[in-house]
């Protein structure tokens, strides 16, 4: 949280005193970071005001300071100050925490913008984004899959069909033909069709989300200006006309993926039906209107991935066209092809019951094998990219895409075989009476254990070199703090801190190491599952002692773990829908993960910064414009990202007349690393270039900001030597009490923060206004 401390208000004052007052306006725009910050807090005064924006995302000022452009005179030394706050667009009202259910969707998304920089290889650069949006397409398809199995086949097939668990859940009493002496509910096919409204349910819900956090945060159109060069070296697509509206993509993207989920729908319906109809029971008609069915919806299919294959995003102008027919067509056929599968099911058929489990192991085993491919073809082309435009600082050496993708399959895998096991455990108490969810998803839940003992394994090599990298810290801060009474503790605190913030650097081992294990073990879940037929348990009854017992304490660990996370999953989600400063946690976890645009999936979490950037844009480009005068826009954390992407969308005249001053800043350790192509070392030093000039603070002892390792080959150097953390080693009269440790928080508390902007203003150099310019800010 961002506070302005009396002694930096008192050294601004210093710095400004004895200076000839300036008549042309200066303006500074305070941008928040992570978890958000109240305009008070950043304005260092109770009374402010908004002079534009809304209840979502507003700009505030002084109350003191609302018409100060238009009162040369009496204006006070110093910049205009001006705060962006944006929290209430990641982190609102209780029913934002239900956004937790689609992680997965939202990290399949980063996957699409963490390719390697490539220069000349355009083809190869789609043949990846629409490998990422293939892989996006599974993960609907999964989880309608999942819905489909617990609804389908555990409820409405296993359970209802079983008189020993009808009896146990009386609400399932009219679908069982004994319970309820053969009623017209009872039949299969009338089962599954009823049923089948759950997962259709789902769908409707999640394409209904989809519509309405579009209309809600990314309908906020960009400045219409022309695009600039592409040919030139560290041009980054941020700065392209339409990067920050996708509406086309969305809305084809979104018809695709709900038409995919009401197919699946119809498809695990039509296909037991049709199995019965081709029996020797069987009706021949009806065995041809299944087979009939049943290729209409190949077709349709084949329609939807063609769609996702077929283009990616329009950023080199303003698309506000849609795609009408296939919006409107394609999600209707769909939901008249499963209109006409129910009624299919429904239809009587004498003489089928019942028994074992719907064909649902070839169905995951299907998505599993198609993910597991997907990532290793993404994986290809990440390498060859990188290979182009080496990045010694990209994470994974350019594979950090491939990675994060087959991380993002692992959860909706976990989350869908969670779900499947716990109720399946919930319907059959006794373990005997049904079947079970498929073979496949017990192999997958027993591989879970051997992955969070490589986890810890990696775990404590990671925490034995941070103890190392601590007794060199030990040095380096009594270095740093010379003179004085030395405290062991105070000195040790401060080490560790150092050390623990350098944790962050080591993610892509981490996310490397978890990604190829989960990879190994999937495949070898899913030979294990088609080989036998069998549980993990079963499978090793005939092997070494040693061999059964442990895949029967891999499999009674894995469904427990399973259960106890989704079970957590689930109450994490019911405390943030009534605990504000619950919901606050999950709302940082989206400031990450929702900066970029829905490119590769339509369902996840909605794209913040789609109104945060032209809405930041917009202002810096209005203030130019109006008064002609010097801007500093001033972003801390996540605020730091959003003010650069907002500097990229600038026309060119008007980045020279902006400043950059960024602190505790994930630019280059985070996102430079993570998404090479688009913040990688070409494009920060572009940035350097285009705007008048720019100045980056960070300290130690802060893990997620870091210096921005921008060569600089005119003015100032961009990074600022590290800021000390604390301010003092021990108490003094200008601190007479102990000084915190602020890591990631509280930069402008320290007096260089203020030095820093206070030179950027008088580097930048004012312009005339223009002829007829009313000397107000536009708001």
């Amino acid at each position: 949280m961002e506070r302005v401390q009396e002694h930096a208000v008192a050294s601004e004052a210093d710095g400004l005193a004895g200076r000839p007052e300036k008549t042309e306006p200066a303006l500074e725009l305070l941008v928040h970071g992570v978890g958000g910050a109240t305009p008070e807090e950043m304005l260092g005064d109770p009374r402010t005001v908004r002079i534009t924006g809304d209840d979502t995302a507003a700009v505030f000022r002084r109350a003191a300071d609302v018409d100060a452009e238009s009162r040369p005179a009496d204006r006070p030394a110093g910049p205009i100050r001006e705060a962006y706050v944006w929290c209430n667009l990641t982190s609102g009202n209780g029913t934002r925490a239900l956004w937790l259910l689609l992680l997965p969707f939202m990290v399949v998304n980063l996957a699409h913008w963490m390719r390697p920089t490539a220069r000349g290889r355009k083809r190869t650069v789609r043949f990846y984004g629409l490998l990422v949006r293939l892989t996006g397409l599974t993960l609907t398809v999964l989880l309608v899959a999942a819905a489909c199995e617990v609804a389908l086949d555990l409820a409405a097939w296993q359970c209802a069909g079983t008189r020993a668990c009808a009896d146990r859940h009386t609400w399932l009493g009219f679908l069982s033909p004994t319970v309820s002496h053969d009623s017209w509910w009872s039949r299969p096919g009338r089962r599954l069709a009823l049923a089948a409204l759950v997962p259709t349910a789902l769908t409707v819900l999640l394409w209904y989300l989809s519509r309405r956090t579009w209309s809600a945060y990314e309908s906020q159109q960009p400045m219409s200006r022309r695009p600039e060069p592409e040919d030139e070296i560290g041009r980054t697509s941020l700065g392209r006309p339409g990067f920050w509206y996708g509406r086309r993509l969305v809305a084809r993207l979104r018809a695709a993926h709900t038409a995919a989920g009401l197919l699946t729908v119809a498809a695990a319906v039509t296909v037991t039906a049709s199995r019965f109809d081709r029996g020797p029971d069987g009706s021949p008609a009806l065995a041809t209107f299944g087979t009939l069915l049943e290729t209409a919806l190949a077709g349709v299919a084949f329609v939807v991935v063609y769609v996702v294959c077929r283009r990616g995003r329009s950023e080199n102008r303003l698309d506000q066209a849609l795609d009408h027919r296939l919006v409107r067509r394609l999600p209707l056929g769909a939901l008249l092809l499963l209109a006409l599968s129910l009624l299919y099911a429904g239809w009587s058929r004498p003489g089928w019951e019942s028994s074992g489990r719907l064909p649902g192991d070839a169905a995951f085993g299907g998505i599993a094998l198609a993910q597991g491919l997907l990532v290793i073809a993404l994986a290809v082309v990440a390498h060859l990219l990188h290979r182009t435009s080496p990045d010694p600082r990209a994470a994974m050496r350019g594979l950090g895409g491939p990675a994060v993708a087959m991380l993002a399959c692992a959860l909706g895998g976990v989350m869908s075989g969670g779900v499947s096991q716990r109720v399946s455990d919930w319907l059959d108490g006794t373990g005997t009476s049904i079947a079970g969810p498929p073979v496949l998803l017990t192999w997958q839940a027993s591989v879970i254990p051997p992955l969070l003992v490589v986890v810890l394994v990696l775990c404590a090599g990671l925490g034995r070199r941070t103890w190392r990298l601590r007794r060199t810290e030990l040095a380096a801060v009594a270095r740093d703090y010379q003179g004085g009474r030395k405290d062991h503790a105070r000195t040790a605190r401060i080490a560790s801190t150092r050390a623990m913030a350098t944790l962050t650097d080591r993610g892509p081992l981490l996310v490397a190491v978890v990604s190829t294990a989960t990879l190994l073990l999937g495949a070898g879940a899913l030979v294990g599952a088609f080989t036998t037929d069998r549980t993990p348990e079963q499978a090793g009854e005939e092997t070494y002692a040693f061999v059964h017992g442990a895949a029967q304490t891999s499999q009674g660990l894995g469904s427990w773990m399973i259960g106890l996370g989704f079970i957590l999953f689930v109450t994490w989600g019911r405390r943030a829908y009534k605990d504000a400063s619950a919901r606050r946690t999950i709302g940082i976890l989206w400031d990450v993960g929702t900066f970029w645009p829905r490119a590769a999936h339509p369902f996840a979490p909605p794209c913040y910064a789609e109104r945060a950037v032209p809405d930041l844009t917009w202002r810096m480009a209005t203030w130019t414009h109006a008064t002609g005068g010097r801007l500093v826009i001033s972003g801390h954390s996540q605020g730091s990202v959003l003010a650069a992407a907002a500097a990229w969308q600038l026309k060119p005249a008007q980045r020279k007349r902006v400043a950059l001053l960024t602190y505790g800043s994930p630019l280059e350790r985070l996102y430079g690393r993570w998404f090479p192509a688009h913040f990688g070392p070409a494009a920060l030093s572009r940035l350097h270039r285009e705007v008048d000039c720019w100045r980056n603070l960070y300290r130690l002892t802060d893990p997620i900001g870091g210096p921005v390792r921008v060569s600089c080959d005119r003015g100032p150097e961009v990074d600022h030597e590290p800021l000390k953390d604390p301010l003092e080693y021990g108490r003094t009269a200008r601190h007479p009490l102990p000084a915190p440790i602020l890591g990631h928080s509280d930069y402008q508390a320290d007096p260089a923060f203020a030095e820093e902007r206070e030179r950027l203003l008088a580097r930048l150099r004012p312009e005339v206004p223009p002829q007829g310019s009313s000397g107000r800010s536009s708001a």
